[in-house]
């Protein structure tokens, strides 16, 4: 039995620390916060609730896997996931909506057809192929393996089957995501809901690789996924998990250094100056509060200057109509702004931008049926403070969703980049994006082993990435890694 230190209780961690106490080890989780879940955290008012950090869930079977190992109950014993459907409706900039199918492409090729004009499914139902072949030659290792050593392979190679286009005499092919949506989707509001995707990670899709073209894939194959109660049950049933298989738990705990002797890892030093010694240590990644020890030269370096999230919680008089999308995205009609605005020097509300809008049909997030809770997210720069011009801009764009929205308001509540850096404890609030192939390895994210033997990094600035499903593999990942050493090669 070897005694395990994890830094922080964000779900990757947690995750981790479930596998490794059912492996037979005493683990203890030291959590600054007075809380679990990372950014995953809810917010209550009035009889009121709110997610505020993801609120859908896609690929739940790697979190369905995670009770199967720990336990005898299952997830859906523990938390009750819900398919939504649409999984999505879009409305375009120039005011075209369509509102697609969950988890069915005849249902979307369809929808798109009918909302577009004929041949845009089509279109849109191709790309899905070529999505999946992308899919099938990353899934294992940029979600289920730990980092190849070799890991330039995956950096060099691009996985997106691209389709040939004539250009000025000459043939090319699509290496950016923008370049896809230009030459292959050729709809102005097909390249919005595929850029879309990539938006929602804080990724400018002029530059981020086709092999981007996995994101809507995972949401297409595998579906959205609310939970009833809202996506913190997810994280309340994981952290309940780790109690099961008798976890400690240290809140108030801040982690100041690690311990190093004889050149491993061997414990963790606290605020209070306490040591605690510990044959492995389980930390967050390079993006979190504690400094891990750099990598050999040669290994890939953690991402940098990531957007945050900008979130405006709000509180309706009315009750939700029967038959409203759970989740509506409402693009942009200034795409060059927005993009401008996010990754240029532009100020974070020179222009509208794209608005996720989640109205959630569960009675557990409102006092009653007379009223409604609604979340509004957008993607900000790291470290902005959002203003009244751009709060006042997202409802206003939101109302193309939800018109009269702003006299139905009772109260709203904003959380900004500086929320989830101190929930997170991550410089600027930056938001960790998934890990992805090509463009030179600057989307991987570094291994979860390190240097430092006896360290392993977890969550979404380790590998696999940032996203829900991608925190749960990097805890399995890490339980493999520390149970069956460097050998372990991922769930087969």
């Amino acid at each position: 039995m070897a005694r395990i230190a994890v830094i922080g209780a964000g779900m990757g961690a947690l995750a981790a620390a479930a596998r490794l106490a059912v492996a037979g080890h005493r683990v203890t989780v030291y959590e600054r916060t007075e809380t679990y879940g990372g950014a995953v955290r809810r917010f209550e008012r009035d009889g009121f609730s709110f997610d505020t950090g993801p609120g859908l869930l896609t690929l739940p079977a790697v979190w369905r896997d995670l009770f199967v190992k720990t336990g005898k109950e299952p997830l859906e014993a523990c938390a009750e996931l819900v398919q939504v459907d649409p999984s999505a409706r879009h409305v375009f900039a120039d005011g075209t909506e369509a509102a697609l199918p969950n988890a069915s492409r005849a249902g979307v090729v369809s929808a798109l057809d009918e909302a577009l004009g004929a041949g845009a499914g089509g279109r849109w139902g191709d790309f899905l192929v070529r999505a999946r072949e992308a899919w099938d030659r990353t899934r294992r290792p940029l979600l289920e393996e730990p980092l190849w050593p070799n890991w330039s392979v995956l950096a060099d190679r691009e996985p997106y089957p691209s389709v040939p286009h004539k250009r000025l005499l000459r043939t090319r092919r699509a290496g950016t995501l923008a370049e896809v949506g230009a030459w292959e989707l050729r709809d102005p509001r097909l390249a919005a809901l595929l850029e879309s995707h990539a938006l929602a990670y804080g990724l400018d899709p002029r530059v981020t690789p086709a092999s981007a073209a996995v994101l809507p894939y995972m949401e297409h194959a595998f579906g959205m996924w609310s939970v009833r109660g809202g996506v913190r049950e997810l994280a309340r049933a994981v952290y309940e998990r780790c109690l099961a298989r008798r976890v400690a738990f240290v809140f108030g705990a801040e982690v100041t250094r690690i311990v190093e002797k004889d050149g491993r890892a061997a414990g963790v030093e606290l605020g209070d100056g306490s040591v605690v010694e510990a044959d492995f240590v389980v930390a967050p990644g390079a993006g979190g509060a504690v400094g891990v020890p750099p990598r050999g030269q040669g290994e890939v370096g953690p991402q940098r200057g990531l957007p945050s999230r900008l979130t405006v919680l709000l509180a309706l008089r009315g009750g939700r109509p029967e038959g409203t999308a759970h989740r509506t995205i409402v693009h942009t009609r200034d795409r060059e702004g927005e993009l401008t605005a996010l990754f240029g020097t532009a100020p974070a509300s020179a222009a509208a931008p794209t608005v996720t809008v989640l109205r959630p049909g569960d009675p557990a997030l409102v006092p009653d049926a007379a009223h409604e809770a609604v979340t509004l997210g957008v993607v900000v720069p790291a470290g902005a403070e959002p203003g009244t011009d751009l709060v006042e801009a997202v409802l206003s764009v939101a109302e193309r969703a939800l018109p009269g929205l702003r006299d139905r308001v009772l109260w709203r509540e904003l959380r900004t980049p500086a929320d989830i850096a101190g929930e997170t404890g991550v410089e600027g609030g930056s938001v960790p994006a998934p890990a992805l192939a090509a463009a030179g390895g600057r989307l991987l994210h570094p291994a979860n082993s390190t240097a430092l033997p006896g360290l392993f990094t977890v969550g979404g600035w380790a590998h696999p990435g940032g996203g829900l499903p991608h925190a749960g593999m990097s805890g399995a990942l890490v339980a493999g890694l520390v149970v069956e050493g460097p050998r372990f090669r991922g769930s087969q």
